[in-house]
């Protein structure tokens, strides 16, 4: 079989996802890294290295849905309401981008091992650069690089899972530095505390939404309303 070349700049990767989001919110951005240039890699190589993206990409979700969780809790105790409804918020999120890797995976065939989180729940200040850490990663690396990889193996179920959980990521991140930048500031109270989350995409709102999802499309009313922790 013929290796399919996959040669990306920095220019081209930057150009490509720019234009996919930039109508979505004025807090999302461009790929703020560059990413490597990838190998050549074939078809089929392609196509395992997205199964195993998947699964990866699956516990990363399970993992973050289940900690920001925990880390809500925590906020709440500590007295932080706005950033305890930041995290359930993004729990939600996550939780949907989890399910939806989780549907690419059984639509190819996969088993899907039933994951068990694991991580630490430390002040809101260091869980919310912890989570910033997270969401950076998410959206500068690694969706980026998987979603590369799985345009390479011609897999449009997992590019489209990807690419809504990228987008999504990209406003948790700058929701996260805000909490943290309010926080330090002690102006948290200040913060939103009414989210909307998309059934579809997980594309995360605060306090207002416009009539459909901004990545998926899905009708506003269909959108999950957050107004407590519960």
């Amino acid at each position: 079989m013929k290796k399919l070349v996959i040669m990306l700049t920095t220019v081209v990767i930057t150009g490509v996802l720019f234009n996919s989001c930039k109508n979505e919110s004025n807090k999302e951005s461009a790929l703020q890294k560059p990413m490597a240039q990838v190998a050549e890699m074939s078809v089929v190589d392609a196509t395992s290295s997205t199964i195993n993206n998947m699964q990866a990409a699956f516990k990363g979700e399970t993992t973050a849905s289940a900690k920001y969780e925990a880390y809500s809790k925590k906020a709440e105790e500590e007295g932080h309401h706005e950033i305890a409804m930041l995290f359930h918020a993004a729990s939600t999120a996550e939780n949907i981008h989890a399910n939806n890797h989780k549907v690419v995976l059984e639509e190819a065939g996969q088993t899907v091992p039933e994951i068990t989180p694991e991580f630490t729940v430390k002040s809101t200040k260091e869980n919310l650069e912890d989570a910033v850490t997270g969401e950076s990663y998410e959206s500068n690396t690694m969706y980026p690089g998987f979603m590369v990889i799985a345009k390479a193996a011609k897999n449009e179920m997992a590019g489209m899972s990807l690419n809504y959980a990228y987008r999504t990521e990209l406003k948790h991140l700058e929701m996260y530095k805000e909490a943290l930048a309010a926080l330090i500031d002690n102006n948290d109270t200040s913060l939103p505390s009414v989210y909307y989350v998309c059934p579809t995409c997980g594309n995360t709102y605060q306090t207002t939404t416009p009539k459909r999802c901004g990545i998926s499309m899905t009708s506003a009313e269909k959108f999950i309303k957050i107004t407590s922790l519960s």
